[in-house]
């Protein structure tokens, strides 16, 4: 790999680290709870994993880029899909939530994080 390539990709997960720090202390602030920080599973990588003061564990996927548009239509459908088996994994090792939900939150520069509540709902996949 060239040496340029390796430091976009360096860049590119500074940025995002960055991203995700920003939505989890955003997310605290409105009063969610965060469970987990780049949750592994074997089907994949979640951002964050949260819960409102509802009891809801919502599982995030941030995305950090310079518009908002492009930020909220970075989520494709496979990557949708690989985020709800994750969830699934990650949900058979605890006790049951009050629900679930699929959120988006796009981090852009000099602005507030911007949360998108139920942003895909597994059935639609």
């Amino acid at each position: 790999m060239g040496k340029q390539r390796r430091n976009f990709r360096q860049n590119a997960e500074k940025r995002g680290r960055h991203g995700e720090l920003l939505a989890a202390l955003f997310l605290r602030c409105k009063g969610y709870r965060i469970l987990g920080r780049r949750v592994r599973t074997h089907a994949g990588e979640i951002d964050l994993v949260a819960q409102n003061l509802a009891g809801v564990v919502c599982f995030v996927e941030v995305k950090a880029r310079p518009e908002d548009d492009l930020a909220a239509g970075a989520v494709g459908l496979r990557q949708r899909a690989r985020i709800v088996r994750a969830a699934g994994l990650f949900l058979a090792r605890r006790p049951a939530p009050k629900g679930v939900r699929f959120d988006v939150v796009t981090v852009v520069p000099g602005r507030l994080p911007r949360h998108r509540r139920d942003a895909w709902r597994p059935d639609s996949l």
